[in-house]
């Protein structure tokens, strides 16, 4: 009896130098290389988004009067970029010349870790970043005084027996540090988000392949 075509394709996956099919080897390879290829194309143009966003963010900051935001802004966020940069030099280091499913297997290793990574430094971010809008407008010039200054004299004047911490209400050093409590315990989850907005299509194209090449070689 004849092989069947499905018979052919597992056994030109499972012998990575058998001739019987290798079309379909090479016709996944690209699959695998374009996928890839895509996938750091979307991210080295988000790097510099980010990159030209942080910087026209910090001159904005000057402009308006809260350098404090625009300055811990940047710093955050190139951060963020050198770590991702980093990331992306390891991918770049992933031999294309293996089979498509060790290529896929290896990329898909590479966002593992990728992820996990970005999820501990968003633990950090989201917080930092409001904490910079915060102090940003609390020392921000208003008519020669403080906005936060003149803030908590308004506060005062309607609730003059406010409890002041380092002048500051208790009850705003409350809601902040609860506020910025949540943004760490769901910064991974907020990352995670953005993650998907904007790579959801390659992931799920990603996941596609490998299960193909998987029900093969099964």
């Amino acid at each position: 009896m004849e092989r069947s075509i499905e018979t052919i394709w597992k056994e030109g996956f499972i012998k990575s130098d058998a001739l019987v099919a290798p079309k379909i080897n090479n016709l996944y390879n690209q699959k695998s290389i374009h996928i890839i290829d895509k996938f750091k194309r979307m991210f080295k143009i988000n790097l510099m988004a980010i990159v030209a966003f942080s910087f026209i963010f910090l001159i904005v900051s000057f402009i308006i009067g809260i350098p404090i935001t625009g300055i811990l802004f940047f710093m955050m966020l190139s951060v963020l970029v050198f770590i991702n940069k980093s990331l992306l030099n390891d991918l770049d280091k992933i031999d294309q010349g293996e089979s498509s499913y060790q290529y896929l297997k290896a990329f898909n290793e590479w966002i593992h870790k990728q992820v996990a990574i970005n999820i501990r430094v968003s633990r950090f971010l989201y917080p930092i970043i409001f904490l910079s809008m915060i102090l940003g407008f609390w020392f921000k010039d208003a008519e020669g005084v403080p906005l936060g200054e003149r803030l908590v004299s308004e506060i005062l004047h309607g609730f003059p027996n406010t409890y002041l911490i380092f002048g500051v209400p208790l009850i705003g050093i409350v809601i902040v540090t609860l506020i910025l409590g949540l943004l760490a315990y769901f910064g991974g989850h907020i990352y995670k988000w953005d993650l998907n907005i904007v790579y959801g299509r390659v992931f799920k194209k990603l996941e596609e392949l490998m299960a193909d090449i998987e029900s093969l070689r099964s």
